[in-house]
């Protein structure tokens, strides 16, 4: 982009940990200004087997300090699944996984990254006792949650968000832009409302 971003972007998974990260990755390269979340309990990620997941508070828990105890638990592992990797590079964006129920900053756009999600920020924004009154726009967009469909994920969010930063008026036009776009990636599962600070 030639021009500072001007609206103030958020994108949402459950556990701030590969879908969220790599849009936030991607649309920082490109100068949005944007910030990550997940809208889970707690940040949970795959462990030795199914039934036993690796998980962690959001919070205190660091970048870092996943990093070093999914190291200690079985480095080879974990190297071999990739999720070193995705922990390595999230560390490089930002210190820690935010949990989106605690942020207090207003939004012009959400963008939720699976219709549970969605349902859970919706829920949130709705629940909460607004003050200012100024609108903001939720969207979903379903992604799986896999390294490869992160990344496609997070291109089509730049995407939307390109169209929404170069429309003239955005609140008029960004109905016609998220059918323009569900046209085009229709097993996306685009949804759209608007929600209250």
């Amino acid at each position: 982009m030639e021009y500072p971003s001007k609206l103030r972007f958020a994108v949402s998974c459950s556990s701030n940990m590969n879908r969220s990260m790599e849009a936030h990755l991607i649309l920082k390269k490109r100068g949005f200004n944007i910030e990550s979340y997940g809208s889970g309990t707690q940040v949970k990620m795959p462990g030795p087997t199914i039934d036993k997941p690796n998980c962690y508070e959001f919070g205190p828990t660091t970048y870092d300090d996943i990093f070093a105890d999914l190291t200690n638990k079985d480095k080879d592992l974990y190297r071999q699944n990739g999720l070193l990797f995705m922990v390595d590079r999230n560390r490089r964006i930002k210190t820690r996984p935010q949990r989106f129920q605690a942020e207090t900053r207003e939004f012009d756009v959400i963008l939720c990254l699976e219709e549970r999600v969605f349902d859970q920020v919706i829920d949130f924004l709705n629940r909460r006792v607004g003050t200012s009154g100024n609108p903001v726009h939720v969207i979903n967009i379903d992604i799986e949650d896999n390294a490869e469909e992160a990344t496609f994920g997070a291109f089509f969010l730049a995407e939307l968000c390109t169209k929404l930063e170069k429309s003239h008026d955005f609140e008029e036009e960004i109905d016609q832009i998220i059918t323009d776009l569900e046209e085009a990636q229709p097993k996306r599962n685009l949804l759209h409302t608007i929600c209250f600070y």
